[in-house]
């Protein structure tokens, strides 16, 4: 049997995507749009809070083409705080006017192929607590897609020894160092928590970034041979300040 990864676990994270009922929503008055909007804000502004004592993050894009018009992104320390917050976003009336079309649940993860041998406790290491519990940018656009390793005869990533594996993923990973200051990434494991094995999360204020880093690793043999990807998001970030714009019809 292949030796499992060990894995350093963060914060749980939920992404939900939502379509607008545009044409419901128009038949709203000024005023009921505007008391809903409203009713919005102030349920971000509880999460602002969360947020400033680093206890949580959030955050709101609104997604190019048909897949959905905006993504609710949030990390909490434990499933039943994203549940609460799930629960209480969906009795805001402005959810009455969306129509949920995917969502993916993780929890923000960093394995130990090209970590070293420590006697230190890694969760009190400051770099790591911040990659596991991270506050999210405030980039220009995001990039979201779940993924798999292989598991198809002699592509069968779990079938490879620990040390092929480390192999691959140094090799991976000097890839994605070449655009450290361009793309942030957030992975999020989610075996045994949604259809696929990872969520990745890239944030960049340059969406060609996505396009070059994502294209660049499909000729890595990590990718190559033993990735397999899901559908992909792209969209803009969406701040408080732009609620009104954006839902206004």
């Amino acid at each position: 049997m292949s030796e499992a990864v060990v894995t350093l676990d963060g914060w749980y994270t939920l992404q939900d995507f939502r379509k607008i009922d545009w044409a419901s929503w128009k038949l709203l008055s000024n005023d009921e749009r505007q008391a809903a909007i409203q009713e919005f804000q102030q349920f971000l502004d509880k999460l602002n809070e969360v947020q400033d004592h680093k206890e949580g993050s959030h955050t709101l894009y609104s997604i190019l083409g048909h897949k959905a018009d905006f993504m609710f992104m949030v990390l909490r320390p434990t499933l039943e705080e994203l549940n609460e917050i799930e629960n209480e976003f969906n009795k805001l009336t402005i959810t009455e006017f969306t129509i949920p079309t995917y969502s993916y649940l993780s929890v923000v993860e960093l394995s130990n192929y090209l970590a070293k041998d420590s006697d230190e406790d890694p969760y009190q290491n400051p770099y790591v607590r911040g990659r596991l519990y991270p506050i999210l940018p405030k980039t220009q656009h995001v990039c979201f897609y779940p993924m798999d390793k292989r598991r198809e005869g002699n592509d069968n990533w779990y079938m490879l020894p620990m040390e092929e594996r480390r192999e691959l993923m140094r090799s991976h990973g000097l890839i994605g160092r070449k655009y450290a200051g361009k793309i942030k990434q957030l992975i999020c494991g989610s075996s045994g928590l949604d259809d696929f094995e990872w969520g990745v999360t890239l944030f960049s204020d340059d969406a060609l970034q996505f396009k070059k880093i994502v294209y660049e690793m499909r000729f890595d043999e990590a990718s190559a041979r033993y990735g397999e990807f899901g559908a992909f998001f792209v969209g803009n970030l969406l701040e408080d300040h732009d609620l009104s714009r954006f839902l206004h019809v």
